[in-house]
């Protein structure tokens, strides 16, 4: 079947300039021309189907290229999607909504942007934060709430952050080189990547956890406050230190 732009719009409910836009952008194919008149087919109202299926679920645009190009060469993007899956979840928020849902002050959210501890995604050129950004946000709002000043908690997670993103940096170089390597099984690759992640990650969380109990530890003992410390090995000893990290 053949479609004039207005048609196509109209049958895939895409606004005729965003038609044109992701055209410009190299996701959609260009028309068949006749004359003056663009025609275009089937095959362009299912790939405008697959780009609004993928914007939904968080891809960038950019991502949604690297997706569709692989299609057109046979590659399944697995982990592409695996990734997005983790950085998203289930659904995406607008800036509002997320210091709603959170019980936070936007302008909250805005200081924690502009120290680089969140980066919200751009989907269409709005900006997006998912379910991961609004348990961060939950959790730095309890920390607040037992007594941290703001200032002082920032600055501890910004110097923290800088130091995981090398971390991270270098965990992703060797799976490159000692779990991906040359293999271009997009399936294996993937299936790696999940069975990896939620493991490395319970080692990362379980690590700082039991770092921060045993210094915290010794700094009673070096401070002979033999009470709090009796109490806080009571707490440490009663309490169960597990890390929960389930792929959604």
């Amino acid at each position: 079947m053949e479609y004039r732009v207005e048609e196509l719009s109209h049958a895939s409910g895409v606004p005729v300039d965003t038609i044109r836009f992701y055209q410009s952008r190299g996701l959609l194919p260009s028309p068949t021309r006749r004359g003056r008149v663009a025609y275009y087919a089937d095959r362009h109202r299912e790939q405008l189907d697959r780009i609004r299926s993928l914007r939904d679920q968080g891809f960038k645009l950019s991502q949604i290229r690297t997706v569709l190009e692989g299609a057109r060469e046979g590659s399944p993007s697995g982990l592409l999607a695996a990734l997005v899956q983790e950085r998203v979840g289930e659904r995406t928020m607008s800036r509002k909504e997320l210091a709603a849902e959170a019980g936070i002050p936007a302008a909250l959210v805005r200081a924690v942007e502009a120290a680089g501890l969140v980066e919200p995604l751009v989907i269409d050129g709005e900006e997006r934060f998912g379910e991961g950004d609004l348990a961060m946000a939950r959790m730095g709002l309890a920390l607040l709430e037992s007594g941290f000043p703001l200032q002082e908690l920032l600055r501890l997670a910004v110097g923290h952050a800088q130091h995981v993103q090398e971390i991270c940096d270098a965990s992703i170089d060797l799976f490159d080189q000692h779990v991906r390597g040359g293999d271009n099984d997009d399936v294996l690759v993937t299936e790696a990547f999940r069975t990896l992640l939620p493991q490395v990650t319970r080692l990362v969380a379980l690590h700082f956890q039991r770092t921060l109990v045993n210094r915290a530890l010794n700094r009673l003992e070096g401070k002979r406050e033999s009470q709090a410390l009796a109490a806080a090995r009571a707490a440490t000893e009663s309490a169960r230190l597990e890390v929960d990290v389930a792929w959604r």
